[in-house]
C-alpha cells in the first residue's frame, strides 16, 4: 500500500527551498568561475558529498558497499551523472546561468520519453505528448533567439552553451531511466546517490586536468561557494529530496520543481546581471508549461476530474 501523502505546508515550503538551492548552484558556479573552475568545483563537491553520504549511511547502520550485485547499473548512473555535470561545467563557459538552468531542467521530458520506451507502465498520455511538443517547440524558439552576449562586453557562443546544457538535461533524464528500469529502483536512495557522487569525483577530477579546468584561487568567495556546493547541494539538498520522495506523492513534487528554472532566470538577472534575451524568454514560456504537463499530468487529470464532478 502506498503511504505517501499529498503535499502539506511543510513539504511545499521545503520544496520551494530546494528549488532555490538548485537554482543557486548554477549561479554560484558561474559567479566563482574565475576563482575556481566549474568542473573542478563539481569534482571536489562530489568527493566531499560522497564522504558525507558514506558517514550518513554508516551512522544509520546502512552497509556502505559499492562492489555488489548492483555495481553495473550503479556504474551506469554514476557515469551519466558525471557526464551531466561535465556538460554543465562546459556549458557555463559559453552561456548564462539562466540559460543553463532552463535547458538542464528539460530532463523530465527526456526521462518521460525514455521510460515510455522502456516500461509499459510508463506509457505517455495524450496530455504528456502535448507537454513534450510544447517543450521541444520552446527549445526551438529559445535556440533561434540565442547567439547573443552573456553580459555586456562578454561575447560568448551562447548557442553552443545552450546545446551543452540541453545535452546535460538529456543525460539527467537518462539517469532517471536507468534508476527506474533497473535493480537500483529498490535500493536506498543514499546508496544510489553515493554511486553518482563517487563516479562524478573519480571521472571529473582527471577530466578537469585533461581539459585545463584546474583554476583554484582559495579566495573567501571560492571557499564559501565550495562549502555551499558540498554541504548544501551535494549532501543536504539531495537527501532532503529523497526524503520528500519517500513521504509525499512524486507527481506533485515534480510540478513544484519547475520553480527551479524560474528562480534561475530571476537570480541570474539580479545577481549576475545577465540580460534576458526576448527569444530565450519566449522559448522558456513554452518549455516550462511543457515540463509541468509531462511531470504533473496525473495531478492535472485529478484536478480536472474533481472540477467536473463539482460542475455536475
Amino acid at each position: 500500500m502506498d503511504t505517501r501523502k499529498p503535499l502539506d505546508a511543510m513539504s511545499v515550503g521545503l520544496m520551494l527551498l530546494l528549488c532555490l538551492i538548485w537554482s543557486m548552484q548554477q549561479i554560484a558556479l558561474k559567479a566563482t568561475a574565475a576563482e575556481i573552475s566549474p568542473m573542478l568545483q563539481i569534482a571536489l563537491r562530489s568527493g566531499i558529498g560522497a564522504l558525507l553520504v558514506s558517514v550518513f549511511m554508516a551512522a544509520r547502520g546502512q552497509r556502505v558497499s559499492l562492489l555488489n550485485a548492483h555495481w553495473r547499473p550503479g556504474l551506469a548512473v554514476g557515469s551519466l551523472f558525471a557526464l551531466e555535470y561535465l556538460l554543465v561545467s562546459e556549458s557555463l563557459r559559453f552561456t548564462s546561468a539562466a540559460h543553463l538552468v532552463v535547458f538542464l531542467y528539460t530532463a523530465p521530458v527526456f526521462a518521460a520519453l525514455g521510460l515510455h520506451w522502456k516500461l509499459p507502465s510508463e506509457r505517455l498520455a495524450a496530455l504528456q505528448w502535448l507537454g513534450i511538443a510544447l517543450a521541444f517547440g520552446g527549445i526551438a524558439v529559445a535556440f533561434l533567439g540565442g547567439g547573443h552576449p552573456v553580459a555586456a562586453g562578454e561575447p560568448s557562443n551562447v548557442l553552443l552553451g545552450d546545446f551543452l546544457a540541453l545535452m546535460a538535461g538529456a543525460s539527467w533524464g537518462a539517469t532517471t531511466v536507468v534508476v527506474r528500469a533497473t535493480c537500483l529502483s529498490g535500493l536506498p536512495a543514499a546508496q544510489t546517490l553515493l554511486y553518482q557522487l563517487l563516479a562524478a569525483f573519480l571521472l571529473l577530477l582527471p577530466a578537469s586536468f585533461l581539459l585545463g579546468q584546474t583554476t583554484f584561487e582559495p579566495t573567501p568567495l571560492a571557499l564559501w561557494a565550495l562549502a555551499f556546493q558540498s554541504l548544501i547541494v551535494s549532501f543536504a539538498s539531495f537527501l532532503a529530496w529523497f526524503w520528500l520522495l519517500r513521504h509525499y506523492l512524486a507527481s506533485r513534487l515534480g510540478v513544484l520543481a519547475f520553480m527551479t528554472p524560474l528562480f534561475g532566470i530571476v537570480l541570474g538577472a539580479w545577481l549576475l546581471r545577465e540580460p534576458i534575451n526576448p527569444g530565450f524568454l519566449a522559448g522558456s514560456l513554452l518549455i516550462l508549461p511543457g515540463i509541468v504537463l509531462v511531470s504533473g499530468h496525473g495531478l492535472l487529470q485529478q484536478w480536472a476530474g474533481t472540477m467536473a464532478k463539482r460542475l455536475q
